[in-house]
C-alpha cells in the first residue's frame, strides 16, 4: 500500500472511532433519558391511582350521606 492509501485508510479509521464514540455517548444518553421517563411514568400512574381511590372514597360517603337522609 502506499503512502498516500494508508494515510486515508488511517483517517476513515479516526473518523469510525470518532463516530462510535459520539454513537456510545449517544446512546448513554438515551438509556439516562429513558430510565428517567420510565420513573416520572411510574410516579404518574401513582399519583392517578391516589386520586382514583379518593374519588372513589367521596363517591361512597357522597352516596352514604345521601341514603342517611
Amino acid at each position: 500500500m502506499e503512502d498516500a492509501d494508508l494515510n486515508l485508510l488511517e483517517n476513515k479509521l479516526d473518523l469510525l472511532i470518532q463516530r462510535i464514540a459520539r454513537l456510545e455517548s449517544e446512546n448513554r444518553q438515551l438509556l439516562d433519558n429513558e430510565r428517567a421517563w420510565r420513573q416520572e411514568r411510574a410516579h404518574l400512574i401513582e399519583k392517578n391511582e391516589m386520586a382514583r381511590l379518593k374519588v372513589e372514597s367521596m363517591i361512597s360517603r357522597l352516596k352514604a350521606l345521601e341514603q342517611d337522609s
